[in-house]
């Protein structure tokens, strides 16, 4: 398992629990699948590979998942998700391209930042239509990156699930990816089956972090259970 830390380790169904999909969709995703007889290739290959014949996901590929959802809600065709990825891959050499801060969405295309060197040496900003391959300039919305913290190439390092303010994050150097409360870098799951047991005051003495922290773990647990149960 130390060959994990810093990558995450997460089961389609954790994934779907925190992405709000359902697992099979996850897993789809990663394994490939069959429709009107013609056979899908994965999205992506999966960061972790533990040889036991089961799919899981590493944080990238939780944050790659997590686009490529907002992408289809947003009214992108998964074909077109599909050739975004392959585009990306091909221009950045990255596995996991999706993820990184540098796409855009119409609705309707997907939409590749590309940074060139003009003539007089000035940069500028265009963008590639990823099923077209063709450059456009067009109005824009962005998936929601404003709750995800990037490295200096673009790539995720940390994810706020509820924004700062909410004080839980998914960090793949710690707990292997498990959302976690801030304060006190313990698991949600942990603290929101304490608070369950014990009660806000008990459970908060006994893992020597504050009551809100408490709080919100229970607040944030429940409403992942919800969610899976609805």
């Amino acid at each position: 398992m130390n060959a994990l830390i810093g990558i995450g380790l997460y089961t389609p169904a954790e994934a779907g629990r925190l992405l709000e999909l359902p697992a099979a969709t996850v897993s789809r995703w990663l394994r490939g699948h069959t429709a009107n007889g013609r056979r899908y290739a994965p999205l992506w290959k999966s960061q972790v590979d533990l040889e036991d014949g089961h799919t899981y996901l590493g944080f990238r590929d939780l944050m790659e998942a997590r686009v490529a959802a907002a992408f289809i809600s947003h009214g992108v065709s998964p074909q077109r998700v599909r050739a975004a990825i392959t585009l990306a891959r091909e221009v950045y050499g990255k596995d996991h391209p999706l993820s990184t801060n540098r796409f855009r969405t119409d609705g309707k295309d997907i939409f590749l930042r590309v940074i060139e060197s003009a003539e007089d040496g000035d940069e500028r900003e265009r963008l590639l239509n990823t099923f077209q391959k063709q450059y456009a300039f067009a109005e824009v919305i962005e998936p929601s990156f404003k709750h995800v913290e990037f490295d200096d190439q673009g790539s995720p390092l940390i994810w706020w699930p509820r924004g700062r303010k909410g004080q839980i994050l998914v960090d793949p150097a710690r707990a292997f990816g498990q959302p976690i409360d801030a304060v006190s870098s313990v698991p949600t799951s942990v603290l929101a089956a304490a608070g369950r047991a014990e009660g806000v005051a008990r459970a908060a003495r006994a893992f020597d972090v504050p009551p809100p922290s408490i709080r919100r773990a229970m607040e944030f647990e429940d409403a992942l259970e919800a969610r899976s149960a609805a």
